[in-house]
């Protein structure tokens, strides 16, 4: 099981439980991930770091000072 952050800008777009999509953006020497459609964006991560699948669980909602942080729960190792 893998879990990511996403950051969220508007409350209510997942919650726990749900299952969601996620899209990869790449860019010169990373890559990024966006929970679809455009509802969270994760941080970069280097080509040991990538997803191996595009399925994830929501696994908790968090609200913080810069929005919302979203867990998302990943099989994977």
């Amino acid at each position: 099981m893998r879990r990511m952050e996403f950051k969220m800008e508007r409350e209510g777009l997942v919650e726990p439980g749900q299952k969601v999509m996620v899209g990869e953006g790449v860019l010169p020497s990373s890559w990024y991930y966006t929970i679809e459609p455009a509802v969270a964006m994760s941080a970069n991560f280097g080509n040991r770091e990538r997803l191996k699948t595009r399925e994830g669980v929501v696994a908790e909602v968090r609200t913080d000072e810069s929005g919302f942080t979203v867990f998302v729960d990943f099989d994977e190792d």
